[in-house]
């Protein structure tokens, strides 16, 4: 699967599950360790462990093999690495903290096409 639809497949996978501001970097011309990081975050520990389960099951239901599921007990932030694909999903007072797009900054942002929820 082309990294920039799993990408984007990911990133839905986040939005099914409520994810706040879900941000992707195009690493390619920054990092060697992926092609893409989808940032996002969730308001408490038990959605933070949704929105990962969500990315994982999705990458495995297109049978895209995950690497790691890293940190996912303490929910604080979960890296999920999905090969071209890193995922993290951060607990909103972490991501301010660890603050990935400042250190990725000359990484650009990719616009998400993300679908739309109902209701």
């Amino acid at each position: 699967m082309d990294s920039k639809i799993l990408a984007e497949l990911a990133a839905n996978a986040c939005d099914d599950k409520r994810a706040e501001d879900i941000v992707l970097l195009d690493m390619k011309n920054v990092s060697l360790i992926a092609d893409y990081f989808l940032i996002c975050e969730g308001s408490n520990e038990r959605q933070v462990q949704a929105i990962a389960r969500a990315v994982k099951e999705k990458a495995e239901e297109q049978e895209i093999d995950v690497k790691r599921l890293e940190g996912f007990d303490q929910a604080r932030w979960i890296l999920v690495d999905l090969g071209d694909v890193v995922c993290h999903v951060f607990h909103k007072e972490e991501r301010n903290y660890y603050n990935l797009e400042r250190l990725w900054g000359d990484a650009p942002i990719v616009e998400l096409s993300m679908h739309q929820q109902e209701g």
